[in-house]
């Protein structure tokens, strides 16, 4: 399985707070049968400021080498999009794709505050980059407008929805919203979205069974396997900010 989004990096957000509960992690998504793990520390957020594509590279490094070659971790980062974004792609250094692909991963405000999300799609598309928005049943105003997910994704985005939600971990409301997108086939990810050992921890082999359970293991292995692998092996764009 391919995890697409987890805060693994010590020190650098709302992760881990040290080296070696970020390694134990790593260790966890391993033995739960992730084999790779992009790394996606929050970017672009007022919280953390200091956070930058340079330093997620060496941080992801630093990390591959305490860990070992299980899980293959690879640098990304939790985007938070305003309307400074578009603006950015041209900016060497300002955004990092998921594992040097042409995936952007994209917070979006919980309350619908920034771009027009669909219109903010289809400029990422046109410049050549995938739009995947984390987490959609933890976004409110995702829910609150009949229809907008359905257009953001006709417009070119790829939903990710959260392991804890799919298995009830997040609240009713989450997980009713998180399978409605995955029933509906509008999420094509999961990720674990992990952040600690105990707190949202890795692994998504209970998730991936749910979802064999619920909707065959064909499903399961669209999901967890296929759709991400296939995400990661797109190249990046020649853009200033894939540099």
């Amino acid at each position: 399985m391919i995890d697409l989004h987890g805060h693994y990096l010590p020190g650098l957000d709302d992760g881990p707070a040290d080296l070696a509960t970020a390694v134990a992690m790593c260790r966890l998504a391993a033995e739960d049968g992730c084999g790779t793990v992009v790394v996606t520390p929050h970017l672009r957020r007022d919280e953390w400021p200091e956070v930058s594509p340079a330093r997620i590279a060496a941080a992801v490094a630093a990390l591959q080498a305490a860990v070992g070659p299980a899980p293959q971790l690879l640098a990304g980062a939790e985007i938070r999009v305003d309307s400074e974004l578009l603006a950015d792609l041209d900016a060497p250094g300002k955004l990092l794709p998921l594992g040097g692909s042409r995936a952007l991963l994209l917070e979006l405000d919980p309350w619908g505050l920034g771009p027009d999300p669909v219109e903010l799609a289809r400029e990422l598309r046109l410049a050549g980059w995938i739009p995947v928005v984390a987490h959609p049943e933890h976004t409110p105003f995702l829910g609150e407008e009949a229809g907008l997910v359905e257009r953001i994704v006709e417009a070119g985005a790829r939903l990710q929805v959260t392991a804890a939600s799919l298995l009830g971990e997040a609240g009713r409301w989450a997980r009713e919203r998180a399978r409605e997108l995955v029933d509906a086939g509008l999420a094509t990810l999961v990720a674990s979205d992990a952040h600690g050992v105990d707190w949202r921890p890795p692994g998504l082999a209970r998730a991936r069974a749910e979802v064999a359970r619920a909707g065959g293991e064909e499903r399961a292995v669209q999901l967890f396997d296929e759709a991400p692998a296939a995400l990661l092996a797109a190249p990046a764009p020649p853009l200033g900010g894939a540099a």
